[in-house]
């Protein structure tokens, strides 16, 4: 019995599939401008925005010049939106702010094509030229509605995607150390602390310059070596005034302390200024 009554409703539930599909099909083939508009806002409503967005991109066209055609193309870059499509989206959200810069839902539309973008942005180990204009459109529409109802969460999408861009720089610049590319890490790490003062990484980025400035120096020819070294040194002290209380002091101490015995050592050279790598 039990069996009986689960194919039963499976049967209905078919049945009633059908019919909705079915009728999705006629609208889609009709020519009634009104019956598709009313059924495609219907769809969005009960969140059907598949259906919805099919038949709102159809309509758009026809709708041009009615009262209707503005909230149609609304909720059109919405269902993609909605739907994940998210470079469409924002495509479409800023076709409908250009087309109608004094709507009602010009403000969401502009927050909801920054959100889209925000979406988009990839993962830091890819190139980051999306999250960059992501965050241009975010800081254009902070700058644009500052007491938006929307700039909390606004404001968050922007402090996460410069935190992407942060962890982009930090992991381009750690990867010239980790390659032993000395000379390069130097600079790559130093830029990456004048470009976030505040970072999170900001006392991994200093000890690795160090350690790259200290390796650079042990690998030059002996009458670049001294000059190398006493660059060490500045490194170490400004790494110890700024991170008293680093794990990685003793580390960098030793560093210190042969840098500051290899100077002892090559005082006696004379500089060579013409002197090659």
């Amino acid at each position: 019995m039990r069996f009986t009554r689960l194919i039963s409703a499976t049967l209905l539930a078919s049945t009633l599939s059908l019919g909705a599909c079915t009728g999705y099909q006629k609208l889609l083939k009709s020519t009634n401008v009104n019956e598709k508009y009313e059924a495609a806002i219907k769809y969005y409503d009960k969140g059907d925005f598949f259906r919805a967005g099919t038949l709102l991109e159809e309509m758009i066209p026809l709708l041009k010049g009615r009262p209707e055609a503005e909230k149609a193309q609304f909720y059109f870059a919405n269902t993609n939106f909605m739907q994940r499509n998210y470079v469409l989206s924002a495509y479409y959200f800023k076709q409908f702010t250009d087309t109608y810069p004094n709507s009602s839902y010009t403000e969401q539309a502009n927050f909801l094509r920054a959100k889209s973008l925000f979406r988009d942005s990839p993962g830091y180990q890819l190139d980051q030229t999306n999250t960059v204009s992501a965050l241009e459109v975010i800081q254009d529409y902070l700058n644009t509605y500052p007491t938006s109802e929307f700039r909390t969460e606004a404001e968050s999408m922007s402090q996460e995607l410069q935190k992407k861009l942060e962890n982009k720089a930090f992991q381009s610049a750690k990867l010239y150390y980790s390659l032993r590319y000395n000379q390069a890490a130097v600079t790559a790490l130093g830029n990456f602390n004048q470009q976030y003062p505040a970072s999170v990484f900001s006392e991994q980025a200093d000890f690795l310059r160090l350690a790259a400035q200290y390796a650079w120096a042990k690998e030059s020819i002996e009458s670049k070596q001294r000059e190398r070294f006493v660059d060490a040194v500045a490194i170490y002290q400004h790494f110890i005034d700024t991170y008293p209380q680093s794990k990685s002091l003793r580390a960098a101490q030793t560093m210190f302390d042969d840098s500051r015995a290899e100077i002892e050592r090559l005082k006696s050279l004379p500089a060579d200024p013409t002197a090659a790598n």
